[in-house]
């Protein structure tokens, strides 16, 4: 994979926005971050920063990763916006014309975890071998992106697999969950907010005994046991900040062995699921990564055709 063009990513996270410039992981030429705050002041600083950028690199085009829901339909009005979002303030705001009336270059929009999975999936070598690829993002929400064909899945929109409704026993668990559309969704019991919600405290601040991890776990397993039966994915990629607490691996592993019971004959979840359901190759970085893999794709596919 060599080029020699140079590329801008963007991904719009709910707490924060990461814009990149370069053309691979291992070229990246500038990166910054910043809050997410009101529409209008946040995609303003992304213009900024890539106008800066390409007063001294050509830009040959951007791709835009964003928190959802999103309408992705080019034949739309509101293509280019996002719909629907939890995210107080950004309902309905439109993400990439600003981009492209300042920088007049290709602009590729995508929903962030589905280019969080492009970028597992075209950066790492080994996946391009584990088609469906799943991406699952648990943090600040919870989201899905699914890689078949060699492509993001799209349908109706794109994928909303945090929003499945799983099974919540509420004599173990009476919280209510904290989805506005939902309550108790996957993403309303399982994301970040709502961990600190039911606990009292931040994720990251819970030791490693509390219940709090058993009760998580439990949750992401359900939800990669539907996953699993639904989908047939050859790998499932976990990232977010919730799994930065790296020992809900085994426990979700172990979890989703006892869920299936024995009812997916595949070596690859019977023997070797420590390589079935796994970290990110990127790390934290997927997404923006994912983006600028996106517009590398679209600009070399034009450049061929």
């Amino acid at each position: 994979m060599t080029s020699d063009n140079i590329y801008g990513g963007l991904e719009g996270g709910g707490t924060k926005f990461v814009c990149m410039v370069g053309s691979s992981p291992q070229n990246i030429l500038e990166e910054v971050r910043f809050p997410t705050t009101i529409p209008r002041e946040t995609i303003q600083q992304a213009v900024n920063f890539f106008k800066r950028c390409a007063d001294n690199t050509r830009l040959s085009a951007i791709g835009v990763a964003s928190f959802g829901p999103l309408d992705l339909d080019k034949n739309s009005p509101t293509y280019g916006h996002i719909t629907t979002t939890p995210k107080p303030g950004w309902s309905h705001t439109d993400m990439i014309s600003k981009l492209h009336q300042a920088l007049g270059i290709p602009i590729i929009f995508e929903h962030d975890v589905s280019a969080s999975a492009f970028g597992e999936y075209y950066w790492n070598p080994q996946n391009r071998q584990k088609e469906p690829l799943v991406y699952f993002t648990i943090g600040t929400g919870i989201g899905a992106g699914i890689i078949l064909n060699s492509r993001p899945v799209h349908g109706l929109l794109h994928i909303e697999a945090g929003h499945m409704h799983i099974p919540h026993d509420r004599k173990a668990d009476p919280y209510s969950g904290n989805c506005p559309f939902h309550s108790d969704c996957f993403e309303g019991l399982a994301c970040g907010p709502a961990m600190k919600q039911r606990w009292g405290q931040p994720a990251e601040n819970l030791p490693e005994d509390h219940p709090a991890w058993n009760l998580e776990a439990t949750y992401i397993a359900l939800a990669m046991s539907n996953v699993i039966f639904t989908l047939s994915p050859k790998r499932i990629v976990l990232g977010g900040g919730v799994m930065q607490h790296e020992a809900l691996f085994s426990m979700i592993r172990q979890k989703v062995l006892k869920l299936l019971n024995n009812y997916i004959q595949s070596s690859d979840i019977l023997e070797r699921i420590d390589d079935f359901i796994v970290p990110p190759f990127l790390g934290n970085r997927s997404g923006v990564l994912g983006a600028i893999a996106l517009a590398r794709v679209e600009i070399e596919e034009k450049k061929n055709n």
